[in-house]
Order: C-alpha cells, then structure tokens, then sequence
C-alpha cells in the first residue's frame, strides 16, 4: 500500500510541475478564474512545501521512506510534516490530516501547524472544523488577515451559509489592511449574493482601486450588473 501510495505522489508531482511551469500565466488570464479565493490555503506550505521542480525531483524510495518512518517515529516532528505534505499534494486529506494531528500534539503551540489544520479541512471541505482550527490561529494572531479570510470563506461556503457571517469577517480584515486584494474580491462576491448592491459597488470600486487588472473583476462587473437589472425589475413591477 505503501508503495502504491508512493507511485500515486510520485506521478503527481511529476504532472504538477510540468502543468504549473506550462499552464501558470494561462491560469492566471482565465477569465473562469474563481471569484472567491482563499489567500492561504490554495498557496499553503502543503500544497507547494518546496517547489514544484523540488517536489518532483523525489524518488519512489524517498517518499516511501518518508511515509513509512513518519508511522514509525510518531515523535519526528518534521517528518510528520513532510508525509503530510506529500499526502496534500495527492488530495488525500484523511492521511494529511493524520499527520499535521501527530505534528499538532508534538507541538501545539505551533501557529503554522494549527493553520494548515485549518487549510486541510478547508480544503476537504469541511468548513466547521476549519472554522475551529482557524479561530485557533486567530486567538493567537488576531492581526493575521489571511487567516481571517479564510475563516470567512468557511461561513460563505458551508451549507447552509452564513453570508452576513462571512462579511462581517471580511470587515475585520479589512480593519486590518484596506487594500487587501483577496479581502476585497471576496466581500464584493459575499455582497453580491446577499443582495447589497450598494455596498458590493462601493467593494468593486476598492477592489479595482488596488488592482484594475484583477482576473475575477468582469465576473464581479457582471453579477453586480444583473443583481441591479434584477432590482429594477423588481421595483417596475411592484409598481
């Protein structure tokens, strides 16, 4: 299983590193670019430890080296992180999460861990345990707007969501940090869906303020633009 395991990493990060030198600049110009975006989990320490070219250079008996002493020394802080890593980059997020727990108790004061805790569950899709994980890192770096972010994604996407949740987060970001990018594309999208053209307009203007060539801008352009077709049409008939 192991070395099964170790073949399917291999050949990821083998596919990875030759699809992100290639296909970067186009990912970045795609116009179907996701408008919400999470500053720290999609560019976390899991999902590029140590470059894509670095990653790919590993050989089968290195990563199944790592696995195997990562289940045999539970106490190795480091190596429980870097079979975490290797896990993450295959989307096994059960098995990640196995060892950034391991790391966790080896060390749980450490701020980076208890993030990528709550990167992994964001991840997986599992935005209540993120949330806790996320509050977490929180009550030890209020100021960090990455994070807090994040923890607003989780209330936008969770099911049933919290949309004034994820807001109101978004805010306190950017209490922070005004000029935050991510902050700014993510709580013009959350405005849209709840309906606040004013608020999602004034949002937009902030956000094309810091970065007019943003890829997500026409797509937040054209939801905020139907959402005011939708309340004219509303008001016309009401009429």
């Amino acid at each position: 299983m192991v070395g099964l395991l170790a073949g399917m990493i291999i050949g990821f990060l083998f596919t990875n590193s030759i699809n992100q030198r290639g296909n970067l600049q186009t990912q970045i110009a795609s116009p179907s670019a996701p408008v919400l975006v999470s500053p720290t989990a999609g560019n976390s320490p899991l999902t590029n430890p140590g470059g894509a070219s670095a990653q790919a250079e590993m050989s089968m008996a290195d990563v199944q080296a790592t696995i195997e002493q990562a289940r045999s020394d539970p106490d190795n802080f480091e190596v429980q992180i870097k079979a975490a890593q290797l896990f993450y980059q295959i989307r096994r997020f059960d098995q990640a999460l196995l060892f950034l727990e391991q790391a966790n108790k080896l060390r749980p004061d450490n701020y980076e861990v208890i993030v990528q805790m709550g990167n992994a569950n964001y991840d997986a899709g599992r935005y209540e345990q993120a949330e806790q994980w996320y509050n977490a890192a929180l009550r030890k770096k209020p100021d960090d707007v990455n994070v807090r972010t994040d923890l607003g994604l989780t209330f936008f996407f969770r099911q049933p969501p919290d949309i004034d949740r994820a807001i109101a987060e978004y805010r306190r970001s950017l209490e922070r940090d005004s000029l935050h990018e991510l902050t700014l594309q993510n709580l013009t999208a959350a405005l849209n869906a709840s309906g606040k053209t004013e608020e999602a307009r004034d949002a937009l203007a902030r956000l094309e303020s810091v970065n007019p060539n943003n890829p997500a801008i026409p797509k937040l352009r054209s939801d905020l633009a139907q959402l005011g077709s939708s309340a004219k049409a509303s008001a016309s008939s009401s009429n």
